[in-house]
């Protein structure tokens, strides 16, 4: 049964879900747009001939894989929070209120992303964009568990389905603070960030049945 939102005094406290969608693609396609940006230019000595241009790129090459991990990094927490969008009629004050924490950190994923694409090497840039990663997951996970909870769905929205994605979230946030920590016995730990689909995948199931979610009731059951 969904929730009904209001307070004592008779104010409506749900949002549009839509308004929200719309700030939330700016933030993140401003933060995509500002990925590129933080990749070195070449300058004019860079760009005498073929062979310095490429030994250039070669150098940059960690700022290259860095731009393609946070980008689809981005890309999935976009596409998943339209898809949520789309499956809520009104949200709720508390879901509203961890929209912050998950655009803050996708705001400061392309300089934690920059400095990790300087010093690949650096255990401390590595353990950077790793917890950067991780509270960026872990606060889509929290919107998508509250917004199950709390927010009002639309009729074909079951909430069992909505914390199975939260699931999934938790799941790819745990392989980011593994490495977070573990880089500082190696910082070629990011390798283990490839993991992160597979672990939406099965570590997301695993995580639906420690926490009983197939047995949630289907409100249109």
């Amino acid at each position: 049964m969904q929730s009904q939102h209001g307070d004592p005094a008779g104010r409506d406290t749900s949002w549009d879900p839509h308004r929200i969608g719309a700030f939330v693609d700016a933030v993140l396609a401003i933060a995509i747009t500002l990925l590129v940006i933080e990749i070195k230019r070449p300058e004019a000595e860079d760009l005498v001939d073929a062979h310095t241009l490429a030994n250039f790129l070669r150098h940059e090459q960690a700022s290259f894989v860095a731009f393609v991990v946070a980008f689809f990094l981005l890309w999935s927490v976009w596409r998943r929070h339209h898809t949520l969008i789309y499956e809520v009629k009104l949200l709720d004050r508390h879901t509203l209120a961890w929209h912050a924490p998950l655009l803050l950190f996708a705001a400061i994923l392309p300089y934690t992303t920059a400095v990790f694409g300087h010093a690949p090497n650096n255990s401390l840039a590595v353990c950077l964009f790793a917890a950067t990663a991780a509270l960026l997951f872990t606060s889509e996970a929290v919107v998508k568990d509250l917004a199950a909870r709390n927010s009002t769905l639309t009729e074909h929205t079951v909430p069992a389905d909505l914390r199975t994605s939260a699931d999934a979230s938790y799941a790819v946030a745990a392989i980011f603070i593994a490495t977070a920590a573990l880089a500082w016995l190696t910082p070629y730990v990011w390798y283990a960030w490839l993991l992160a689909p597979a672990s939406a995948t099965f570590g997301g199931r695993l995580i639906d049945r420690v926490r009983g979610v197939d047995q949630l009731p289907n409100p249109s059951g």
